[in-house]
C-alpha cells in the first residue's frame, strides 16, 4: 500500500508514487501557484536574531 499525502496547495490526496509525477503537489498547476508564492516571498520564517553586522556584505552595510 502507498503513502498518500496531502498537496500543500489544493489538500488532494495524492499517492506518493513514481507515477505521482508533481508529488508532493497533485498537478504542475499546484506545484507552480506554490513556486510562484515563494518567489514573491509569500512564505517566510519569522526571527528575531539580527545579523551581526560583520557578517553582511560590505555593499549591504
Amino acid at each position: 500500500m502507498a503513502t498518500v499525502v496531502q498537496c500543500p496547495c489544493c489538500k488532494k490526496d495524492v499517492p506518493w508514487t513514481p507515477e505521482s509525477l508533481w508529488r508532493p503537489f497533485c498537478s504542475e498547476r499546484c506545484k507552480q501557484a506554490d513556486l510562484g508564492a515563494w518567489a514573491q516571498e509569500k512564505y517566510s520564517i519569522p526571527s528575531t536574531a539580527q545579523p551581526d553586522p560583520g557578517e553582511l556584505p560590505t555593499e549591504l552595510q
